[in-house]
């Protein structure tokens, strides 16, 4: 407890409307975890035996496919709850999720899940609420895959970010993590070649500025004009 800030617990809307005392019995049973650029907090694969929540940082969750692929599936940001398995009807991990910043990661053990839902039955509108929001940007990147040209999906792909992560700059809207081409490559179903090639594009037009792992969108009407198909 005395490494959480119940403060700014309070604030996330996991624990909206929990009183001081039911935060205090969470909380108690947590531990806290520190992950640096590039680790895991678990593996794909792994039997799941805790699920977490992001306090600070950026994840990013990514899967190997069965031809090898590797592909980022989501990004986790602070507040999201993650590696449920159990509320899956899993008993393992279906992706790692790496630290794309410096994060800080709430961990429970999975027996404790059944009780907390019980004694707080927001915890289970959000899990729920969260899995709903994951498949339906899981059906919508499908759908783009199946049915858009690659520089649309880029367009989506980066919007998304910014709604996810968008932090207002005088210049436009920087995405607030660490951002490599690849990783938007893999985010899309594409290659590094063909994202580098886009975002070249974009730059030259004034739509975004890059830099190392950096993206600063100057243009998002352009943006999402390209991602309706309209640039």
């Amino acid at each position: 407890m005395a490494d959480i800030d119940r403060s700014l617990v309070r604030s996330l809307p996991l624990f909206a409307n929990m009183s001081d005392a039911d935060i205090d019995r969470l909380l108690a049973r947590a531990s806290l975890r520190r992950l640096l650029i590039g680790e895991a907090v678990f593996e794909q694969g792994q039997k799941a035996t805790q699920f977490f929540l992001l306090l600070h940082g950026r994840l990013k969750v990514m899967q190997v496919t069965s031809e090898g692929q590797q592909i980022i599936v989501r990004v986790v940001h602070p507040g999201d709850l993650f590696g449920f398995a159990q509320a899956l009807q899993r008993d393992d991990y279906p992706g790692t999720p790496l630290a794309a910043a410096e994060s800080l990661v709430l961990c429970w053990p999975n027996e404790v899940w059944g009780h907390f839902v019980e004694q707080n039955p927001l915890m289970a509108v959000n899990a729920m609420r969260t899995i709903g929001q994951r498949l339906q940007e899981a059906h919508t990147r499908i759908r783009e895959m199946a049915t858009e040209e690659v520089e649309r999906r880029v367009a989506h792909a980066v919007l998304r970010l910014m709604d996810q992560a968008g932090k207002r700059e005088e210049d436009g809207v920087r995405i607030d993590f660490p951002l490599t081409r690849q990783d938007v490559a893999e985010m899309t179903g594409t290659t590094l070649h063909t994202v580098s090639r886009i975002f070249s594009a974009w730059e030259g037009q004034g739509i975004v500025r890059g830099g190392r792992q950096k993206l600063l969108v100057r243009d998002r009407a352009r943006l999402a004009a390209l991602a309706e198909g309209e640039g």
